[in-house]
């Protein structure tokens, strides 16, 4: 037997509409871009290559999710908890992290530094990513 096929948007909104838990969810590669995801349980959740632009996350349970490789660009994870979660390789640009907690979260550190996600946790400012280089 094949694995199941991964939610559509519109499963996942129903989800989070209905309070339902999404931990340990496969997601990868789903456009979710725009959705509302604040307070929801997205623990261990496998959300590579998913287009997550213009997405909310306030509040969120994140912990030791995978988001490599997904398109966040202008999302919010405000008070979000991303500890242990894998953002390498993401799109983090215009993103905001105030008072997210990321202890041991991997970050694209080959396209920003710690120091600017740090100042994003403190002040809510939007975190702006370097150009890639031919080296990438």
């Amino acid at each position: 037997m094949g694995s199941p096929r991964p939610l559509t948007k519109k499963q996942v909104v129903d989800h989070i509409n209905r309070g339902e838990s999404l931990a340990d969810t496969d997601l990868r590669g789903v456009d979710l871009s725009g959705v509302c995801f604040d307070g929801a349980d997205l623990a261990r959740s496998k959300l590579a290559e998913a287009n997550l632009s213009r997405a909310s996350f306030r509040g969120t349970d994140l912990t030791a999710s995978s988001l490599w490789h997904a398109d966040c660009k202008d999302a919010c994870f405000d008070k979000c908890n991303l500890e242990e979660a894998d953002l390498d390789f993401a799109n983090i640009e215009g993103c905001t992290f105030r008072g997210a907690k990321v202890r041991k979260t991997i970050f694209p550190f080959n396209r920003i530094s710690m120091e600017d996600i740090m100042v994003s946790v403190k002040t809510g400012r939007k975190v702006r990513m370097n150009r890639r280089t031919d080296d990438d």
